[in-house]
């Protein structure tokens, strides 16, 4: 039985991963970084996998060397998911670089010493579309720019993935293992835990009314299921080695996806856009909006041919997923 290690075990996606992974059979090792969150993950996969015994959990920071190839050891692939991600913009951008681009090195670092066969890198389209000046169609060969302007997110997804590509192309042959980078959008949909992830606090602030009227903003969605199974796939294909690939289903603008929900029956959800001038004023009180600034009024669109002639599924539509993590929240009661 082949085993995989999952790091970020118990984020919003690497559930999804651990979920999938079990129900197809591997052995699965995943990290926390605090040992609050391991029986979290045991209670979650007890209730949602048919195999939980399957599943080991270790400790391993990313910001520190301690436990990483004590955690890679023995497993054949390993999907590193772990990153972290704030809406707001943060008082220092090494709150997220650092963890993101040092931890990426630690792990594949570990992966070298290990010999595995294959990494699955979860990155983001925000290393591909953001800093632009130029609005088009971006695909796998467009990098986002570090220069200024760029949110501390989008920039340490870009330095940690550039890193990530580097890392593998000096390898020796003797060294040398598979890369796969998935770089999907905002990822939706279900929840596994009480972590119901960022976008997901999104559908939260639509569907229970905390906004008046939607920011002018544009953006892909995918379902967090199917960005698991894209994980999952390209760890097996060979196909997919040295690849980049966007993970995306369609781009909607924020009040496309608040009337969506509105006719599934959140009515406090709104119908209508905001002036851009409203959201800077309201980003003066609000964090949370301070990383979407830049976007205001911009268009997102991304190729997605890639992905679509890799993956021979039909992905949950933006609009289904949307409705059925918005159900949850309100189950959860985070939306009244």
């Amino acid at each position: 039985m082949e085993k995989v290690l999952v790091t970020g075990g118990s984020g919003f996606i690497g559930l999804h991963c651990i979920q999938q992974l079990l129900d197809q059979g591997y052995e699965v090792r995943c990290t926390v970084r605090s040992e609050s969150k391991k029986q979290e993950i045991v209670d979650s996969m007890t209730t949602h996998s048919l195999n939980p015994h399957n599943l080991e959990i270790v400790m391993a920071d990313l910001l520190k060397d301690e436990g990483w190839d004590e955690a890679v050891s023995g497993c054949e692939y390993v999907l590193h998911v772990a990153s972290p991600f704030i809406l707001e913009v943060p008082s220092d951008e090494n709150i997220l670089i650092k963890p993101a681009l040092e931890g990426t090195l630690r792990v594949l670092n570990a992966c070298k010493n290990n010999k595995v066969k294959k990494v699955v890198l979860t990155s983001s389209v925000a290393a591909i579309a953001y800093g632009h000046k130029d609005q088009k169609v971006f695909d796998e060969n467009d990098w986002s720019d570090t220069g200024p302007g760029i949110t501390p997110y989008a920039k340490s997804k870009t330095l940690a993935e550039k890193a990530a590509w580097d890392f593998v192309n000096q390898l020796s042959d003797e060294d040398k293992f598979d890369l796969t980078v998935i770089n999907p959008v905002a990822v939706t949909g279900p929840m596994l835990t009480s972590d119901i992830g960022t976008s997901n606090e999104m559908l939260v602030k639509l569907a229970s009314g905390s906004m008046p009227a939607c920011p002018k903003i544009h953006m892909g969605f995918v379902d967090v299921r199917d960005v698991a199974k894209a994980h999952i796939f390209s760890m097996k294909s060979e196909k997919t080695n040295g690849e980049r690939i966007i993970l995306s289903d369609k781009e909607m603008f924020f009040v496309e996806i608040s009337r969506v929900l509105n006719e599934a029956g959140f009515k406090k959800a709104p119908t209508r856009e905001m002036p851009n001038i409203l959201v800077k004023l309201m980003a003066l009180f609000m964090k949370e909006l301070g990383g979407i600034l830049g976007s205001l009024g911009r268009q997102s669109t991304t190729d997605k041919s890639k992905a679509k002639n890799l993956f021979d599924w039909e992905y949950v539509s933006a609009e289904d997923s949307a409705i059925e993590a918005t159900k949850q929240l309100v189950s959860m009661g985070l939306v009244k």
